[in-house]
């Protein structure tokens, strides 16, 4: 009887720990992959002019969203200047907009190297927090891994936004 509890335990104890281990995102006709944290992020195809995939961590936006994007960009160029350009068509036109860090950015050392730009804005009377991650590929080419959450889910989902940046690779 003993033995029976002790291996049903232990069933238990691995089926926890083997859902919450990372899932590599990869799709036919993508040039990267990346790894989820938990089985909470999921990817949805969107379609614009092109089909491209966006993260959503649990059932809204406000859990968690990542929406990436390829840039290229002139020799030269750096992720000041990609953030600069981003704050001046995209997040000044924010309710509540303040930019976090001066505007300058810390560094990131993942596999791709860059930096990381933070901002606060306010949606739909939620306090929301925006963490930029600017990844370089070469010279001419970035990745934007753009990720925004709620501000009270920002200490708890950070280390997940720095994980998913860290495992983003080129195929």
């Amino acid at each position: 009887m003993r033995k029976t509890l002790l291996t049903l335990c232990f069933i238990m104890l691995l089926s926890m720990t083997t859902t919450a281990q990372p899932q590599t995102f990869t799709r036919d006709g993508l040039d990267y992959a990346l790894d989820l944290p938990t089985p909470l992020w999921k990817a949805v195809s969107r379609v614009d002019v092109h089909e491209h995939y966006e993260f959503i961590n649990g059932d809204g936006y406000i859990n968690g969203f990542l929406r990436l994007r390829k840039k290229f960009v002139g020799p030269g160029t750096g992720p000041e200047d990609l953030f600069r350009e981003d704050e001046k068509w995209e997040l000044q036109r924010l309710p509540g907009y303040v930019v976090c860090c001066n505007g300058k950015g810390e560094e990131f050392p993942g596999r791709l190297k860059g930096k990381i730009f933070s901002y606060e804005y306010v949606n739909k009377g939620i306090n929301m927090d925006g963490r930029i991650y600017y990844l370089q590929v070469d010279n001419r080419t970035f990745y934007v891994l753009h990720f925004t959450v709620g501000t009270d889910k920002l200490k708890s989902l950070r280390e997940q936004m720095d994980f998913i940046a860290r495992s983003f690779r080129l195929k």
